[in-house]
């Protein structure tokens, strides 16, 4: 008789993305990730502590600076190859949304598409990011109105669209200046891995865009860091709370 297999030690596990690379967890928690369809455990995600969210924030601090001093028009050139690579990989993005949320693949393909739409509208940022000046808006005295970005940004998003939701933050954050932290639901890890490798091959710098995944722990130890400086969240309302009055 064969000697029974650990299904454990065969499944691959997803670490996170620090650096313009994938890392390892520096702990031993981790959870199942499955395919709804067929109820297999298809991988393990590693869960994040609180060394590991310090290691991905700075790395997102250290290249802030940079980042913010790269001119809007080439930051703009880099969402730009974003996009490219975005709508050339679209199918692949799909399919690994379906495999670990359990939505058909044309279903999938839409929600990448409505994500990809906002890659399109950071692509615009060297004119959406321009201030305003008007003059003698009282006796001798004019306004200005400056954009500038804040500095490490973080994201929080939920298992029902793998792709779209994270497009909805990070994009956005990045084109404007700021370097992004994103903690996607350990439900569904892949695409957000998958994306962030893209952008890399699209030429973004390392440390501005970061991947950590995990559950309450890798929350909190975001909610508490004091060099994120800005928090997105799409969640329920009592997480939504949850999150809002730390911050706050």
């Amino acid at each position: 008789m064969n000697k029974p297999v650990d299904n454990a030690l065969l499944t691959p596990t997803v670490g996170y993305w620090i650096n313009n690379a994938r890392v390892e967890a520096t702990g031993t928690r981790s959870g199942e990730v499955t395919n709804p369809a067929t109820g297999a455990v298809t991988k393990r995600v590693a869960f994040a502590n609180a060394k590991d969210i310090d290691t991905a924030v700075q790395a997102a601090k250290a290249a802030f600076p940079a980042w913010r001093a790269t001119p809007p028009l080439r930051r703009a050139r880099v969402m730009q190859k974003f996009l490219a690579l975005m709508q050339a990989n679209i199918n692949e993005l799909a399919v690994l949304a379906s495999e670990e949320h359990g939505k058909t693949v044309p279903d999938a393909v839409g929600s990448v598409t409505r994500g990809i739409e906002v890659i399109e509208f950071a692509c615009g940022i060297p004119h959406l990011q321009k201030g305003e000046h008007s003059e003698n808006v009282g006796t001798d005295v004019d306004c200005h109105t400056l954009r500038q970005p804040l500095g490490v940004c973080a994201g929080i998003t939920p298992f029902n669209f793998p792709a779209m939701v994270p497009l909805w933050m990070f994009p956005v954050a990045i084109a404007t200046g700021n370097t992004f932290v994103l903690k996607p639901s350990e439900k569904v890890p892949s695409c957000s891995m998958r994306m962030a490798e893209l952008f890399k091959e699209a030429g973004l710098p390392d440390g501005v865009f970061n991947v950590v995944h995990g559950d309450k722990e890798a929350v909190d130890s975001l909610l508490h860091h004091p060099d994120v400086k800005a928090i997105s969240l799409v969640g329920s309302t009592p997480i939504a709370l949850f999150i809002y009055e730390p911050c706050a």
